[in-house]
């Protein structure tokens, strides 16, 4: 028990002293801040405080908190309109803009600032920071005065303006280790009777890029439509010049490139054509050909090119005529030719065959045939008068079986 409430005693005397010496010998730099350690001794330090926790000796240092972050200095015209930011254009015009400029202390350097005093507090802030205005409105007075009334108008003007003032302000404000981020001008505003002036004159301008543009538009359609007709009547020109070449290659390909004579209008009259011209005309021919059939070399026309499909249709179907009506005229005289040998055969065996019957030899063959049909009866009578039955005379028989 009682070392625990050691450990408690010892516990509490530590955050006390923590508690208690944590300030005295630390100071913290907020985020958005930057910090300068001052010596007593050394006088400012070369370098700036992050934000954190820094060591700091009581009676010997001094640590000097500024903001870090982007300040605004803002020219607005308020109802008093004594912060607002009136302009001589340079056309002698008197305009309010509503401008605003964000800056802050250029990052390291916030030591500089100190060693130069600028970091004191003044009627309305830190020094640097009344600097800072007085510099912002000198150089605004003195770089925008350079646009006239309606150059104020016009955007591109007033950015390529702005940008010249933004330069020219960062190079006093570096003096003063500051800088600027932008120069916004957000409004601009003149008397209320230029005012009007100047709305008519920006209406004026808009109507005349208005007219400008109507009339690009017009030329940049006439310019379409021309290409559109351009390209129609090209189209129609190709489509013609296609079916033209369609038609000659569906000709050259059907008919063939052959003149053949109108009283002449048989079958082969093509092929009798071709073979009636000398070798001069068919080379010839087979030029004109590959010209327009589209190829380079004339040695692959053929015979075949130069008469058609047509011609070489109607050559097929004249010697399949042909060849069918010669078959058949050699098929029948082949099959009278055949009936009649085969006739004459028929002729020849039934003589031979009536010759050899009409032997003995072939009367006792069919005696013998005709004895397999003979059925006698089942009881044998002697009916003849010798006693002896006509069945076992055989020689009689066989003399009546062979018709003798």
């Amino acid at each position: 028990m009682k070392a625990l409430i050691r450990v408690c005693m010892l516990f509490c005397l530590a955050v006390l002293f923590l508690w208690v010496v944590r300030p005295l010998l630390f100071t913290t730099i907020e985020p958005g801040s930057v910090g300068v350690r001052q010596s007593a001794l050394s006088g400012v330090s070369e370098s700036d405080l992050e934000p954190g926790w820094h060591l700091r000796v009581p009676g010997l240092h001094k640590v000097i908190v500024l903001p870090s972050r982007y300040q605004l200095l803002d020219y607005v015209e308020d109802e008093g309109g004594d912060r607002a930011l009136q302009i001589r254009t340079k056309d002698n015009n008197i305009v309010t803009l509503d401008v605003t400029v964000p800056y802050r202390i250029r990052p390291g350097q916030a030591f500089a600032l100190v060693k130069e005093g600028n970091h004191l507090a003044d009627t309305d802030g830190f020094r640097y920071q009344r600097l800072a205005r007085e510099t912002a409105v000198s150089v605004l007075r003195e770089q925008l005065a350079v646009l006239d009334s309606e150059s104020f108008y016009s955007t591109q003007k007033r950015l390529d303006v702005a940008a010249a003032t933004l330069e020219r302000l960062n190079q006093s404000l570096a003096e003063r280790q500051l800088e600027a981020e932008a120069v916004l001008i957000r409004a601009v505003k003149f008397r209320d009777d230029y005012e009007k002036q100047l709305q008519q004159i920006q209406l004026n301008e808009q109507n005349k890029l208005l007219d400008e543009a109507s009339e690009r538009v017009a030329a940049q359609q006439q310019e379409l439509d021309s290409y559109a007709q351009g390209t129609r009547a090209l189209t129609a020109a190709r489509e013609q010049d296609w079916i033209k070449r369609k038609a000659d290659l569906e000709r050259a390909y059907e008919v063939g490139f052959l003149e053949i004579p109108e009283e002449d209008n048989t079958p082969g009259a093509a092929r009798r054509a071709l073979e009636a011209l000398s070798d001069e005309d068919k080379t010839a021919l087979r030029v004109r050909a590959a010209e327009i059939l589209g190829t380079d070399d004339p040695e692959l026309i053929g015979d075949e090119y130069l008469l058609g499909i047509k011609n070489i249709e109607a050559e097929t179907r004249e010697y399949g005529r042909r060849v069918q009506t010669e078959a058949e005229a050699i098929s029948a005289r082949l099959a009278a030719e055949g009936e009649a040998k085969v006739a004459a055969v028929r002729g020849a065996y039934e003589s031979r065959l009536n010759a050899l019957l009409s032997s003995p030899a072939g009367a006792a063959y069919v005696a013998w045939k005709s004895a397999e049909f003979v059925q006698f009866d089942d009881e044998l009578v002697f009916s003849s008068r010798d006693g002896v039955p006509s069945l076992l005379k055989l020689r009689d028989f066989a003399r009546q079986f062979m018709g003798r």
